[in-house]
């Protein structure tokens, strides 16, 4: 017998006497069809090659039919707005619980249509799965021979609004997913971990459970201060190599700029090591060498793991920024990219 998942009944193309019609059929019908008088041995359908299993714009038609039919369901559920709020506080109070409630579960919904899609065309190729999610669970820092230690600053709360407090944390998020994904994860924590980040990160349920060391402590609680180097693009210092004695510390800030300067001050009252990255030395850039959050975490990444800094960058830095390679001397020889 045919076997098709009970969850969901797949199209499948079946061939009778050559005329190539296409039919609905589930397990329980295929079993009533044979048990009837009208099956016969010579007119039993045979299965299709398996490039032509499954009708793969039927099935995402389908999917998309439930996922639009959530979508209505939703959306047409009323929003209690408090009485006592102003207009502007209502307008935003209604866009906030739209997002958290409705937008963003719907978001999940249509990705998980896209995985699923993307896995049935994979199938469909005969692609090589990548690794299982599980595989990577065993990727933890503590199985990791990489001692390089990152910490992440959360200490400038005040400095910025709920809107880029929220994209901060998205950077940490995103230094998370990088960190599980690499053969060997750096030691990543996150110090200064309170207030209002802690209650804006509250929204991502289960961020307890990351990887992540979370420490409400500042970092020269937790850290010797001579192990501790504060990486900041106004530092005069650069960087030539990582040594996986010391902890740097990269400082949670969106700012757009409009503290120039504050990261090193930081550094200096704290009486700690600062330095820069080595950019300039191997990156000729079109705008400012300043760097998210992210994009520095994924940088030393890179370079624990054996890349040299100027692939490291190139890899890294946004196309946008124009960053292309110089030319390097090297024990007198002349490296171009």
């Amino acid at each position: 017998s045919v076997e098709i998942d009970d969850s969901e009944v797949l199209n499948l193309e079946y061939l009778f006497g050559g005329s190539g019609q296409n039919v609905f059929i589930s397990e329980e019908q295929e079993n009533e069809w044979v048990n009837s008088d009208k099956y016969a041995e010579d007119s039993r359908p045979t299965i299709a090659k398996e490039s032509e299993k499954i009708n793969l714009e039927t099935f995402t038609s389908k999917e998309e039919n439930k996922s639009e039919e959530k979508i209505r369901q939703k959306m047409m559920a009323p929003i209690e707005i408090p009485v006592y709020l102003s207009k502007r506080q209502r307008k935003k109070y209604v866009k906030k619980v739209l997002w958290e409630t409705k937008l963003k579960p719907l978001m999940r919904e249509k990705q998980k249509q896209k995985v699923k899609q993307k896995k049935l065309e994979a199938c469909l190729k005969n692609v090589i799965k990548p690794p299982s999610r599980k595989l990577l669970k065993r990727a933890t820092m503590a199985a990791s021979t990489c001692t390089l230690r990152v910490a992440i600053d959360f200490s400038f709360d005040d400095l910025m609004s709920e809107k880029d407090l929220r994209k901060c944390l998205k950077q940490l998020s995103h230094c998370y997913c990088l960190n599980r994904r690499a053969p060997s994860p750096v030691q990543l924590y996150a110090t200064n971990f309170c207030g209002k980040s802690k209650e804006v990160m509250a929204y991502n349920n289960g961020y307890q459970n990351w990887d992540i060391h979370f420490n409400e402590e500042n970092h020269t609680s937790v850290f010797s201060k001579n192990d501790l180097v504060y990486l900041t693009s106004d530092s005069e210092n650069v960087l030539s190599e990582l040594d996986h004695r010391k902890v740097y510390v990269i400082g949670a800030l969106v700012d757009y700029n409009r503290h120039k300067g504050h990261t090193l001050r930081v550094a200096i009252e704290q009486g700690i090591s600062h330095a820069q990255l080595p950019i300039a030395q191997f990156i000729a850039m079109s705008s400012r060498q300043v760097l998210t959050v992210d994009h520095v975490f994924e940088i030393l990444l890179h370079v624990s793991g054996g890349t040299c800094w100027k692939d490291a960058f190139l890899k890294v830095i946004p196309q946008r920024k124009g960053a292309t390679g110089k030319c390097v001397f090297n024990n007198n020889n002349l490296q171009t990219e």
